[in-house]
């Protein structure tokens, strides 16, 4: 038993322990010289990410890297928010409408991703960390996510013959701006599946 003038023992919860090493890591990331030594640091924020596994917390764990098991989940998470699109007529038609508005395309896109943006990095659902941007600027989690909602948009629409790419220029351009309509609700679902389940 502590004597009755003894500080209170804090402990801190464990994902603030996650968060707060990670910020460490990263500092160091910063502050080596050598290439080996920051693929060192690397291999260490990879094994901190791995050791959360065994932990059953869903929310506020730290996110970090983008691998098969991330680009599965937003597969998942672009099917579910895409099937509804696909066998949507409205799908259609909206596309229709921004192919003849090539600004309103520009601002479906942009949203689009503000969005991603928005859930992965902004909304705080889980402590989401850039691991080895591309180019050191584009975060891979974003790629990812946005590319195999992409990906999922134009398999699925072809393949349910919503889309014909083998037409004049005017359908493979509606073809496209439909795709792209479908895009933002299955990029949205593409994130959403990434990074509830915690991974």
């Amino acid at each position: 038993m502590s004597p009755p003038d003894a500080p209170p023992v804090e402990y801190e919860e464990d994902d603030d322990e996650f968060s707060t090493l990670f910020d460490e890591l990263e500092e160091l990331e910063d502050l080596v010289d050598s290439e080996d030594e920051r693929r060192q640091v690397r291999e260490a924020m990879r094994a901190a990410a791995e050791s959360q596994d065994s932990d059953p917390a869903v929310f506020g764990r730290v996110v970090w890297g983008f691998g098969r098991s991330d680009l599965a989940e937003a597969l998942l998470g672009s099917l579910l928010f895409g099937i509804p699109m696909a066998v949507e007529g409205g799908t259609v038609d909206a596309g229709r409408h921004i192919a003849r508005h090539p600004l309103y395309l520009a601002a479906t896109l942009a949203v689009a991703i503000g969005l991603v943006v928005a859930i992965l990095y902004v909304a705080d659902f889980q402590d989401v960390r850039v691991a080895n941007a591309i180019f050191g600027i584009v975060p891979r989690r974003l790629v990812g996510v946005t590319g195999t909602a992409m990906v999922v948009s134009v398999a699925l629409l072809t393949g349910w013959g919503l889309v014909d790419w083998s037409g004049d220029p005017t359908a493979v351009w509606e073809s496209a701006c439909i795709c792209a309509v479908a895009f933002v609700p299955m990029a949205i679902g593409a994130a959403l599946g990434d990074i509830l389940p915690g991974s």
